[in-house]
């Protein structure tokens, strides 16, 4: 365990030999020429293919099993309950099997969350977003191909703002969804806790995946809960439905508002580093 604390006289805790990482470098373009940034790449393409394709495949799964017109019930399938485990556990497992090649982000927004806290560059940034976007059309393309009729039938796994819901209803829950969510990556990858408190790594994923399950406990019956605009995205393309297009916006803007209050509040607030850089300037200042 790294020494970052020392115990005072009294029992204090203080700061020691923890400093925090210096921030990535804005563009970074010096990435491209690493094999390591390609092969994060393709983990983020694959776990955002692997993300769509099994969890679309819940939600039409569920809606098959409960179609009347079908011979159906009500109370069949997995449920709400069911659909929001099934996001939350994939979050989980696909993050825990990428977090030491990509970082696990498998989400625009929390990359965006990540970029605005100088955490990841520009280039792998984008980079991601796209990598992010294209596994999320190929995973629910696959589902597609696989079960082309029920695909259609059953709405395509896209996200769309409920009837009876406003449009601020709707951008609100995407908006708070993506914090909660974004908040979470931010406080179960700090590196101060990771140096201080070695379980907090092993921890993450089942944090991270737990807070997604209850995001979608809240608000599939306002939106179908986006808070991932590559989610979104994905079955917009292959379902390709004027509901589905009208109702996109909010899945982008929303989660990128969410993204950067999130990213904004544990740096500057939590994480105090504004504070902290006006001390420093102080008292060089006074020096």
């Amino acid at each position: 365990m790294a020494k970052d604390i020392e115990v005072g006289r009294e029992g204090e805790f203080h700061d020691k030999d923890y400093h925090d990482p210096p921030p990535a470098p804005l563009i970074g373009p010096e990435e491209l020429t690493r094999w390591s940034f390609y092969r994060a790449i393709i983990a983020e393409f694959i776990a955002t293919l692997l993300f769509l394709y099994i969890t679309v495949l819940t939600v039409i799964g569920y809606k098959s099993q409960t179609d009347a017109k079908n011979g159906g019930d009500g109370c069949d399938g997995v449920g709400i309950l069911g659909i929001a485990w099934a996001f939350g556990g994939m979050i989980f497992v696909l993050v825990y099997c990428t977090a030491g090649i990509s970082g696990g982000h498998i989400n625009p927004a929390v990359t965006f969350g990540l970029l605005l806290a100088r955490k990841v560059s520009l280039v792998r940034a984008v980079m991601y977003m796209v990598a992010q976007c294209l596994g999320a059309i190929c995973g629910c393309g696959l589902v597609k191909a696989f079960q082309k009729s029920y695909y259609t039938r059953y709405g395509g796994g896209a996200n769309e703002l409920a009837d009876g819901y406003s449009t601020g209803a709707g951008l609100g829950a995407e908006i708070i969804g993506t914090f909660v969510l974004v908040y979470t990556v931010f406080s179960a990858t700090d590196p101060k806790r990771k140096a201080r408190d070695p379980h907090v790594p092993v921890l993450a994923p089942l944090s991270i995946g737990f807070a997604v399950f209850m995001v979608h406990l809240a608000t599939i019956p306002v939106t179908g809960t986006g808070i991932n605009p590559a989610r979104s995205f994905g079955p917009a393309v292959i379902y390709n439905k004027d509901k589905a297009w009208d109702d996109q916006w909010i899945f982008w803007v929303g989660p990128f508002i969410g993204a950067a209050i999130a990213a904004l509040y544990h740096q500057f607030i939590l994480r105090a580093s504004a504070s902290k850089a006006l001390g420093s300037r102080r008292s060089s200042s006074n020096i």
